[in-house]
């Protein structure tokens, strides 16, 4: 097999670089000499994730297609700490992505089963607050072009970018409480009402019919102890200005002649 470079990276003083070879090795050299000092044994599968420490030079972590995580010590070429991504009934999880924070204490990572893993130092009772599993309703909605080459939500007909903010759901497309749905970008400061999503019934790929969430919950203005929205009063006010401006125009307008006799009047 002819080895090539799968990723590269620079330790955080640029003193050493680290290559991942197809051939799963990571080779850490010096950077101004060109000199290979250490092979770092450990993975068993291609590696597209190096990602150096912020500020400790000695530290660089690597992630790849096989589920593994190490920590490395590139001056000493050992390995420091390892995880390894095993998904109960689904075999290892690629990891696909890493970030150590700016404070160095914690890193994330992503993975081929769309789970988020954040390590590091202290308890996790922060995290404990928001729920296991978290998409937006959206996630996997499919698109279509229109006759222009735009793409469009194929359920709304609408632009992806035009369309409101999506609600929080489980794996099953069940939505969370409304504490939830307030973490959502442009839902912060939702009146209750306006974070139920309406709920209708979607076949999956397997032809089983399930539960999901389809789209914003409406709001009926005249249901007693509902305040109307500000913006649909609007929007009425304008459409009844309209018309009466439209039925104005039209009774000040010239009657045409009758029986074709004689020139109307201007009225």
């Amino acid at each position: 097999m002819k080895p090539k470079v799968t990723m590269i990276a620079w330790n955080q003083n640029d003193n050493y670089v680290v290559t991942a070879v197809n051939n799963h090795l990571l080779k850490v050299w010096n950077s101004s000499t060109g000199q290979l000092l250490h092979d770092l044994v450990g993975h068993a599968d291609e590696v597209f994730v190096l990602e150096p420490h912020p500020f400790d030079c000695r530290i660089m972590l690597s992630a790849g297609h096989d589920g593994n995580i190490f920590i490395w010590d590139i001056t000493k070429g050992t390995k420091t700490k390892h995880y390894f991504n095993m998904i109960e009934g689904q075999g290892h999880g690629a990891v696909f992505d890493c970030k150590f924070s700016p404070d160095g204490q914690h890193f994330a990572c992503t993975d081929s089963h769309g789970h988020l893993l954040i390590f590091g130092f202290g308890c996790s009772r922060p995290y404990e607050k928001i729920p296991d599993q978290m998409f937006f309703h959206t996630d996997y909605r499919p698109l279509i072009r229109d006759s222009n080459n735009y793409v469009l939500d194929e359920q709304t007909q609408q632009a992806p970018h035009l369309m409101p903010p999506p609600f929080l759901v489980d794996v099953d497309g069940n939505p969370h409480p409304t504490r939830y749905q307030r973490l959502v970008p442009g839902r912060e400061n939702c009146a209750d009402e306006h974070l139920i999503p309406q709920l209708g019934y979607v076949a999956t790929s397997d032809g089983e019919v399930v539960e999901q969430v389809i789209g914003q919950q409406t709001v009926d203005q005249d249901e007693p102890g509902l305040e109307p929205s500000i913006l649909d009063g609007m929007i009425r006010q304008l459409q009844l200005e309209q018309d009466q401006r439209t039925g104005a125009d039209q009774e000040s307008a010239p009657s045409g002649p009758q029986n074709g006799e004689g020139t109307p009047r201007r009225g």
